[in-house]
């Protein structure tokens, strides 16, 4: 692997301390390091980066960190939005804990701010604007940030985006904060939260308002004190309220509001985006040169980066095998997803021994039904073993296609009886037919529904799940169940069996399909909001987690009318129940 030039500071090569693996997620770079833990640059099995936070052992052992932990990131797995970089995976249980996140090739507001100055007017007027839009989402979930401050805005091509919601709070009742230690970050918290008293979405606010003060200036309402000294005249903002005289004035009616220190003074974050756009005259999904040039070409230079780390990193990803200390990150109802990458060559199977009298020919495994795995003959586990050790995906293990062909006998043929044996001791039906191979009678696939009407909606707030063998859309789905073929978030589709397009309608040509030229088993939102991915009449085949082969034929693509939001689907759905073997 080449060696990592990116000028933001964000990607730093791995030292020889540092670990190159955890739980079957390779780590490419370091990112960056917090009050948490250490996040690492590393990849889905569908070469999509993830930012990995690795926490730190300090709080792993902590069982009240543990029990917080668990909530709060069962909690932030449900937050969905406009801006939300969303929880994609995590381990919770093991050892070392840890989440995964999408990655956002964007720089930090505070790399920002340090390297590049203040930004301009409309440009932090648009930045508070689409934060509060993603507060919104944050909130509706019943999830209060508490730690938004610059490094948990990355600014992106496509706007800025909001990282670590809720997670902070699993940390502020450990023994390391009661002897002493500090959770968030002083110069961004609201008097509330200084003062130790209950917090309400109205705190997120008041950080936004300080965010929006530095972000236009360079300048901290509260001054340029240290932390703790900053921390202590915000909590004191009800006796002596913030001098704001400086700002442009514009910015300064926001700051009034934002900063009050009575909590329901405060705008709500539809109200914060509304003013935010009158002011700037943009709306918050307006991304067109948002950004000066400077902070673009450091944006384009990080996902430049990002992409070759990715590229270069040719290796399959590690098996996902637990350590002797490791609980896995899902257990019992492990969820499935398609491998994303061709199917590992099967082994060759020799040719039979020729069958002698009175001798069987063969005998056909049992057929597994529903989402009961196969035993492995003995004699061919281990080649299999090595095969499918490398089609787990983000999710879980699965193997490719249904497994079955891997795990039958190997067929015997159809050769003429010896001259020895007798007319009709091989089984055949009539004279006609003596010293003749039985043709065996075609195998049909059972139709079990047709063109069923079918919507996929964009995600928005949620993740939009898709169950095939029943057929059912839940527009508020779960991360990792294990029935849905589709999830869908805001930041990519996922096929989580594996699905082809098929040049044919029939059930054989729709299987064919699925087993030879598989999709990517994640779709980013960039190709799907562009019509890339997915158009009007594709036909998209799987396998479904019941074993049955399911056909969608796509109607309509229809676009939000929103840049880069991604588009919904309608289609038809007709499943068949593949033939007895």
């Amino acid at each position: 692997m080449g060696p990592i030039t990116d000028t933001g500071g964000a990607l730093r090569p791995l030292t020889a301390a540092e670990p190159r693996e955890l739980a079957g997620y390779r780590l490419l770079a370091r990112l960056g390091e917090g009050g948490m833990g250490t996040v690492y640059l590393s990849r889905t099995r569908g070469n999509q980066p993830v930012a990995l936070k690795m926490i730190r052992r300090e709080y792993a052992g902590d069982a009240e960190f543990r029990r917080r932990f668990q909530q709060e990131v069962a909690a932030a797995q449900q937050v969905r939005g406009y801006q939300l970089v969303p929880v994609v995976d995590h381990d919770t249980h093991g050892e070392q804990p840890w989440l995964a996140s999408a990655y956002v090739p964007g720089v930090p507001l505070d790399e920002a701010l340090d390297a590049h100055g203040p930004l301009p007017l409309i440009t932090t007027l648009q930045l508070v604007g689409c934060v509060a839009r993603a507060l919104e989402a944050v909130h509706a979930a019943g999830v209060v940030h508490r730690d938004l401050k610059p490094g948990n805005i990355l600014l992106g091509a496509d706007g800025p985006w909001v990282i670590d919601f809720g997670i902070a709070r699993a940390a502020e009742s450990t023994r390391l904060t009661r002897s002493g230690g500090f959770i968030g970050t002083p110069q961004f918290m609201s008097p509330e939260h200084g003062m130790g008293d209950p917090l309400t979405p109205a705190t997120d606010v008041f950080s936004l308002g300080l965010i929006a003060a530095v972000t236009a200036t360079g300048r901290h309402p509260y001054g340029s004190g240290g932390a703790l000294t900053v921390a202590t005249q915000i909590a004191n903002t009800a006796l002596r309220p913030p001098e704001l005289s400086g700002y442009p004035d514009v910015l300064r009616t926001l700051l009034e509001r934002c900063l009050a220190a009575d909590p329901a003074a405060r705008p709500a974050p539809a109200e914060l985006a509304e003013l935010c756009e009158r002011a700037s005259g943009r709306s918050t999904r307006d991304f067109d040169g948002w950004l000066p040039a400077a902070l673009t070409a450091a944006v384009d230079e990080r996902g430049a980066t990002v992409r070759r780390l990715l590229a270069e990193d040719t290796a399959p990803p590690p098996p996902r095998r637990p350590a002797a200390t490791y609980v896995p990150t899902q257990t019992g109802d492990a969820p499935h997803q398609a491998p994303t990458q061709t199917a590992p060559p099967r082994p060759a199977t020799p040719p039979p021994p020729a069958p002698s009298a009175g001798s069987p020919t063969g005998s056909a495994a049992p057929r597994a039904g529903g989402k009961r795995r196969l035993v492995p003959l003995a004699v061919t586990a281990v080649a299999l073993v090595v095969a499918v050790g490398t089609a787990w995906s983000l999710y879980g293990d699965k193997e490719y296609g249904s497994g079955e062909e891997a795990q039958k006998p190997p067929r015997t043929g159809t050769s003429a009886p010896p001259a020895d044996t007798p007319p009709g001791s091989q089984g055949t039906p009539g004279a006609k037919d003596q010293g003749k191979s039985p043709t065996p009678a075609p195998k049909t696939y059972e139709l079990v529904f047709k063109e069923r009407p079918l919507k996929i909606s964009a995600p928005g707030h949620v993740i939009v799940t898709v169950d095939m063998d029943v057929p059912k859309v839940n527009p508020r789905g779960e991360i990792g169940r294990k029935a849905d073929e589709i999830q869908y978030i805001y930041q990519y589709l996922t096929f989580r069996t594996p699905t082809a397009k098929s040049p044919g309608s029939t059930p054989e040509v729709c299987r064919q399909s699925v087993d030879s030229v598989p999709l990517p088993a994640e779709l980013p939102n960039s190709d799907l909001a562009e019509g890339k991915a997915l158009e009007k009449g594709d036909l998209l085949c799987t396998v479904t987690s019941d074993g049955n082969l399911a056909m969608l034929r796509l109607t309509d693509v229809i676009a939000s009318g929103q840049t880069f939001d991604p588009p919904s689907y309608t289609g038809l759905l007709t499943v068949w129940k593949p033939p007895a073997e």
